[in-house]
């Protein structure tokens, strides 16, 4: 309990009042756990997004605008799959492939494969792809849009299909076989 003594100087009754400190201590500690609460959701539905967007190093200087690479986007349809060539938001081109899976294996050792879809990345790329140089670092890029329904085993089938086209590239002193795609997912 916390009191308060007011001293009235030289009149005769003094008046004693006592506060009860109680309510405002409970107070105290709903409002401390309500903001604690409120904190916590508040950084869990950030999301940390960083847009790498480089300004020029001196704004004096005026930086040339690059064309945008082309990105391979890869829809898994109910029926077919779909290739979109895309730089930055023009299409450039646009091809269907009908869904016709092969399976291989038997009992629960069966795995699917899109042999047809292989075939026509590797065409579309050998058209449209832009890192061919053996010197060349980078790998060309691939969305992967799916449904959340989407099975696994078609997923790989589908990644499996993805990086079947091989190119080579220079690796310090020696020269070797590897995917063509970069692959990003995209679930819907």
């Amino acid at each position: 309990m916390g009191g308060v003594d007011v001293d009235t100087g030289g009149k005769k009754r003094s008046t004693n009042s006592e506060i009860n400190m109680v309510p405002f201590i409970d107070l105290l500690f709903v409002t401390v756990a309500f903001l604690l609460i409120t904190a916590v959701w508040v950084t869990n539905s950030r999301i940390n997004a960083d847009a790498q967007v480089p300004g020029p190093p001196n704004p004096n200087i005026e930086l040339t605008p690059q064309t945008p690479e082309k990105v391979l986007n890869l829809h898994i349809g109910e029926s077919d799959f779909g290739l979109v060539w895309k730089q930055g938001a023009t299409v450039v081109s646009e091809v269907k492939v009908p869904k016709t899976p092969m399976e291989i294996g038997d009992g629960d050792g069966k795995i699917i494969r899109y042999p047809e879809l292989a075939k026509k990345i590797e065409e579309e790329w050998k058209q449209q792809g832009g890192h061919r140089d053996p010197s060349d670092k980078k790998l060309d890029q691939c969305i992967l849009h799916s449904d959340n329904r989407t099975q696994f085993k078609e997923i790989v089938a589908v990644l499996d299909a993805l990086y079947s086209p091989k190119r080579e590239m220079k690796l310090g002193a020696e020269t070797k076989k590897i995917p063509v795609f970069n692959m990003t997912f995209s679930v819907r």
